[in-house]
């Protein structure tokens, strides 16, 4: 079984990082493509074994699971330029672009026939490459077995969750823009970090470390982040000061403001 990843900038090459280190595909079954040398020189990099091109067409004929991982406003005229080369009784299509329904996809792969198609959506972050990504995913004319092997792909990456389109938006904010919000907190506690006496190489690894702890904590326990707080707050203490203070500023509001602003 082959998978064609195309496009494989950031989003496709963090896929082609995690699916080199899983067990579904090898290295060598893994084809990307992309319009620059340099960005398949990258690909490269990750594993000399992952099979590099240009050439969309030839991607695609020897794939058994195309990832169509373009920008959004490519996607159209990418997929017309080579869907005559597809087949879509045999093939799994599967769209890591925000904001492309099922239904586009289903028209542009299949323009005569949009339900012969089986279409999907993931919603993947950048921690695919570190096998750590939370990814959503939802389809349409699946049948059980294509939505298994779908889910056991990115499953390899980190966590997957299938839901109904409607909440694929919502998956993007929460988990694919949500790691850029948590990059943000890394970054601001690091430099509060430095401000409170560490050098900055420090206050980052110590901020990466806590917030990887944090995580690990809540996925360990299945617990609610209150109590794991609840057990590091005590009366009249520093750690509810200092909570009490960034909720003053707003912390929790401009969190959830910035969430809804992605919808």
């Amino acid at each position: 079984m082959k998978t064609a990843i195309i496009g494989a900038g950031n989003m496709g090459g963090a896929i082609a990082a995690g699916l080199a280190k899983g067990n579904i595909f090898q290295p060598g079954q893994i084809i990307c493509t992309a319009r620059t040398q340099k960005t398949l020189g990258k690909i490269k990099s990750i594993d000399p074994d992952i099979y590099v091109t240009t050439d969309n067409i030839m991607a695609v004929k020897e794939a058994d699971v195309i990832i169509l991982a373009v920008k959004p406003w490519l996607m159209e005229d990418v997929i017309a330029g080579f869907r005559e080369h597809t087949d879509a009784s045999r093939q799994i299509f599967v769209s890591v672009a925000a904001g492309i329904t099922l239904d586009q996809l289903g028209e542009w792969i299949c323009p005569s026939h949009p339900s012969d198609a089986s279409v999907f959506r993931a919603i993947p972050n950048t921690a695919a490459s570190v096998l750590s990504s939370m990814t959503f995913i939802t389809s349409a004319n699946a049948d059980t077995e294509q939505i298994r092997l779908v889910t056991d792909i990115f499953d390899e990456m980190g966590c997957t969750m299938y839901v109904e389109e409607r909440l694929i938006p919502a998956g993007t904010a929460l988990a694919s823009c949500g790691i850029a919000f948590a990059m943000r907190y890394i970054r601001a506690a690091s430099e509060g970090g430095v401000e409170i006496g560490f050098r900055p190489e420090e206050a980052r690894r110590i901020v990466e470390y806590t917030v990887k702890g944090a995580a690990e904590l809540l996925l360990a326990n299945g617990g609610h982040p209150e109590e794991e707080i609840d057990k590091v707050t005590t009366a009249g203490g520093i750690t509810i000061k200092g909570l009490n203070e960034m909720e003053h500023e707003g912390f929790t509001s401009a969190v959830i403001k910035g969430l809804k602003a992605c919808l």
